[in-house]
């Protein structure tokens, strides 16, 4: 695949040495994407300041619930269908599409005159925004070979926590100035990353469907997922672990505020998340590097449900910060695994769809939290998920170690192949 002679994003010879050894080798494609995603991140400002902005132009609780629901449904979407473009359009106009269409239903919502039409906008944002992802995971697949795509997708995540970190600084300084310069900044944001995708990345040479005698059509839908066993037994698993670690953005402010502390503290763990994982990621991706990767995944999973679970046994500052560091821990520790072994399995005429089928199992997974996870909190007992966060997640950590044969055996055959 071609690539750019020089990248603004790539790292010079002067900076190499600050560089972890797992990542001086990756291609600049690779570094332009980690810098551009920083870009994108910041504009994620409006959606956690969402609730206080319907808030300010007169939006009932009743009513915000119908725009917070359309937001959520545009993440289920979005993945299938930018993993379906990626595949047939193109990387590179995909996610030109979904960030120009992002940025333009920013100032929808903000100029949005009724519940209905916020609603709507809410819906294209998540829903446009959730088409980049699969597109710039399967552009990351096609620019390095299996040996490096782990250690590709650990940089695009870090890129993903600087971002959100500097956002959750930068957000709260803005909201204060007024709602606008949060939606001016997204807008502003993602227009920023759509230019560097436009000028600076290159398109992946389109790879078509096996011509063999007796191969079966993929078709232009995800058929060719769901005839891959291997794929169907790994999503589910990756699924449930995507689900208990999405309680720690659902579940755990509600249980700050059932303890009686303030939304500081909330903000404060964030914090704690933010840098433990920006600080520690790169340098224990390439420790953890030398390891059987579905080996550290399932090390990794257990630990994010052992800290989820201790948020149970919690009752103050003191409590939520060690449970916080645990799953945090864990967070560093799976970075790029999971979405990796995907790229492995897919074939590479069919890696956008791969990489949708993976995003949209994430999508389900934070839309299950926010829903089955709330209501498990609420009308049970918090007591009943976090027990079930430690179970689900040992249990389905358990299970990936058990495939590591078969999707070795089976990436052996695809680079014999």
């Amino acid at each position: 695949m071609p690539s750019p002679s020089a990248s603004p994003s790539s790292p010079s010879s002067s900076s190499s040495s600050l560089i972890p050894s797992s990542f001086r080798d990756l291609p600049p494609v690779v570094w332009t994407i980690f810098a551009g995603t920083i870009v994108n991140r910041l504009g994620y400002l409006v959606t956690p300041f969402l609730v206080f902005f319907l808030a300010s132009r007169g939006v009932t609780g009743a009513e915000t619930s119908y725009v917070l629901g359309a937001l959520g449904a545009g993440n289920l979407l979005g993945p299938a269908v930018g993993g379906i473009l990626a595949d047939r359009i193109g990387r590179r106009p995909t996610m030109l599409i979904g960030l120009i269409g992002a940025s333009a239903a920013q100032g929808a919502l903000f100029l949005a005159p009724g519940v209905w039409t916020m609603a709507a906008a809410a819906l294209l944002i998540s829903a446009a925004g959730s088409t980049v992802s699969p597109a710039a995971s399967a552009l990351l697949a096609d620019a390095v070979d299996s040996e490096r795509r782990q250690r590709a997708y650990a940089l695009f995540g870090w890129g993903v926590n600087i971002g959100t970190a500097v956002a959750g600084i930068l957000g709260g300084y803005l909201a204060a100035q007024g709602y606008w310069l949060l939606f001016a900044v997204d807008a502003g944001a993602m227009l920023a990353y759509a230019l560097v995708v436009a000028f600076r990345l290159p398109e992946a040479k389109r790879t078509t469907t096996p011509r063999t005698p007796g191969a079966k059509k993929d078709g232009i839908g995800y058929g060719v997922v769901l005839r891959d066993r291997l794929a169907l037994l790994l999503l589910p698993l990756f699924g449930v672990q995507l689900f208990v670690y999405s309680l720690t953005e659902v579940a755990l402010p509600l249980a700050i505020r059932d303890s009686g502390l303030s939304p500081a503290v909330y903000g404060a763990m964030a914090a704690v998340n933010a840098i433990l994982v920006v600080a520690l990621q790169p340098f224990a991706t390439s420790w953890l590097a030398r390891f059987p990767q579905l080996a550290v995944q399932g090390a990794g999973s257990t630990l994010i449900a052992v800290g989820v679970a201790l948020t149970g046994l919690a009752d103050g500052i003191v409590g939520y910060a060690v449970s916080v560091a645990v799953w945090s821990l864990g967070e560093v520790v799976v970075a790029g695994i999971a979405a990796g072994v995907v790229a492995n399995l897919a074939p590479a005429h069919a890696r956008g769809r791969y990489q949708g089928a993976f995003s949209w199992t994430w999508g389900t997974a934070r839309f299950a939290a926010l829903t089955l996870g709330v209501t498990t909190y609420t009308t049970l007992s918090p007591t009943v998920l976090w027990w079930t966060a430690l179970v689900a997640g040992t249990a389905t950590a358990a299970a990936t170690v058990a495939l590591r044969t078969r999707v070795d055996a089976r990436t052996a055959h695809e680079l014999a192949a």
